[in-house]
């Protein structure tokens, strides 16, 4: 066999290819809560309607002293007072309150065996934790998974950071494989028993599904992650609390990669990592213009040296992608107390979240907006009453959002504020904010404006009554004058007269707030000294026209 034999050079390619020394790879996944059946709202208090297998995680702050370690005080100092409160609420020594986000996690997944594409072999990857996040007055729940594996092929890496974390299939090919996504998952208890397989490979499940519904189909194994939480369109209890897809189903990651040299990864390697991009055989994934300037929009470099406790560390931000690549014989790279996998686990980890979670709540609010506008019948007194009920709950909450939840700045320190920066920026989270306001806005002012043109028809009739009331009243009221002398007649009769007269000023009075508005239109003429009177004649009869 000699040089040129495509097995040996494959095989040398192998050998040479970077491998990835320890993987860690983190999913967020925000969804938006529905409304139950029949009410206007989603529930205020979410996590305490959802039961086994999800269970209310008790952090390190309100637990037991020795689960608090250096790397949660870490954590806690890294960010400025107003963001430590919203994370972790105030001491109750103090009198204070909890945070405004509550975790629940669930215990029975502890394994996740993948092949991520048909001529890929299968492997399993570590399930760290499967947590389930809520927020005071925000009508979302966000599904964070982290995985980990050692020893990976970087390709095979990028193919796990590319494919897990999809909702559903982008498609299938010409044999039925799916698109995009893993070819096949299975989550694996403490056992090894199997939970739920991937059902990507079901074409026409899904083909239908968007058929019948107009809305893509939640995949099996990503269903049952969120269970007794169903999707919109699922069958199952109809009391169950049920959420809808708010963005891409391409969820958010972030990704820890150690490998022996990171220079010597080239530079489609970082920008295939830092987009999670497909993994290829050579060249930029897509035309070489469409990169341009990727190290300035897209990297971290501040610790892209050979110098320091972790060398040739580089982040990589992408919005939807925060990535961090270091050297794995680096103690502090590795170290989960005090160094990069710590911070990436915590600080950094928070970082996205916070990002995310913004924009998700943004979304929601527009997304809550457009589906009152679309329920509005103005024909419909009931239908008017909940529209303007829902504008008004939906301008309370982008208060509350904007006055808890909104912040340009969470760190005084230079890595966590550049690397939330870059995040909001590639995320257009300030043009998205101020899309949103602006629409609130809009909706709000036309529910004033509806107002006031509602007060002022009310005062138009008003007036009308008023004027044509004084007429019978100055008549009647002239000098005192009583057309009816009954003052001396017997009680009976002035009460049959008292009733009469009720009866007939009520009925005049509704006949004449009926014509008001026709009314009105004869008081403008009258007013209007440009019209003759045959005009003003023809308008006062118009009052009874049909």
């Amino acid at each position: 066999m000699n040089a040129a034999d495509p097995a040996v050079a494959a095989a040398a390619a192998l050998s040479t290819a970077p491998v990835v020394r320890r993987m860690h790879q983190v999913l967020l996944w925000p969804l938006r809560l529905l409304p139950a059946a029949g009410a206007e709202l989603a529930p205020r208090r979410p996590w305490e309607r959802l039961g086994p297998p999800w269970r209310m995680q008790e952090d390190e702050y309100t637990g037991a002293s020795d689960q608090f370690h250096e790397r949660h005080y870490q954590e806690f100092v890294t960010f400025k007072p107003y963001v430590q409160r919203f994370l972790y609420g105030e001491g109750r020594s103090a009198g204070g309150y909890d945070s405004c986000m509550k975790v629940l996690r669930r215990s029975d997944v502890k394994r996740l065996r993948v092949q991520t594409h048909e001529n890929a072999a299968p492997r399993e990857l570590e399930v760290i934790h499967v947590d389930l996040y809520f927020f005071d007055d925000v009508d979302l729940a966000i599904l964070n998974i982290e995985l980990a594996a050692d020893e990976l092929p970087f390709d095979e890496a990028l193919q796990l950071l590319y494919r897990f974390g999809r909702a559903y299939p982008g498609g299938w090919d010409a044999e039925g494989n799916p698109l995009h996504v893993l070819r096949h998952a299975e989550w694996l208890d403490a056992e090894g028993r199997v939970l739920v397989a991937s059902d990507g490979a079901d074409r026409e499940v899904f083909i239908q599904h968007v058929h019948r519904h107009r809305a893509p189909r939640v995949a099996a194994h990503w269903a049952f992650m969120l269970e007794p939480l169903l999707d919109e369109h699922a069958e199952g209890d109809p009391k169950a609390m049920r959420y809808r897809q708010i963005e891409s189903y391409r969820m958010p990651l972030m990704a820890y990669v150690a490998v022996d040299e990171p220079r010597a990864l080239n530079r489609a390697d970082f920008i295939r990592l830092g987009l999670a991009a497909a993994p290829g055989e050579q060249g930029l994934p897509l035309a070489e213009d469409s990169f341009a300037g990727f190290e300035q929009k897209h990297c971290w470099d501040l610790f892209w040296h050979d110098a320091g406790r972790a060398p040739q560390t580089r982040y990589l931000v992408s919005g939807k992608v925060l990535a961090v690549i270091g050297r794995a014989d680096a103690e502090f790279f590795r170290c989960r107390d005090r160094g990069v996998l710590a911070q990436f686990r915590h600080q950094h980890f928070l970082i996205f979240l916070i990002a995310h979670f913004q924009r998700a709540a943004l979304l929601a609010c527009s997304d809550r907006l457009v589906e009152a506008l679309r329920r509005l019948d103005i024909g419909d007194p009931e239908s008017v009453k909940r529209f303007k009920r829902a504008i008004r709950a939906g301008f309370e909450g982008f208060l509350r959002f904007t006055h808890r939840y909104w912040f340009h700045t969470i760190s005084e320190q230079a890595q966590a504020r550049s690397l939330y920066a870059l995040c909001t920026q590639h995320l257009d989270l300030d043009p998205l904010y101020a899309e949103v306001k602006q629409r609130i806005g809009d909706l709000a002012n036309y529910l004033e404006a509806d107002s006031l043109r509602r007060q002022a028809n009310t005062v138009v009739r008003l007036t009308v009554v008023t004027i044509f009331s004084m007429i019978g009243t100055i008549t009647t009221g002239f000098l005192g004058m009583n057309l009816l002398a009954e003052a001396d007649a017997p009680m009976e009769r002035r009460v049959w007269i008292f009733m009469l007269t009720l009866v007939l000023t009520a009925l005049l009075t509704v006949y004449t707030i009926a014509k008001s508005k026709r009314l009105s239109d004869f008081l403008d003429a009258v007013s209007d000294e440009r019209l003759g009177a045959w005009t003003k004649l023809k308008v006062f009869l118009a009052v009874w026209k049909p």
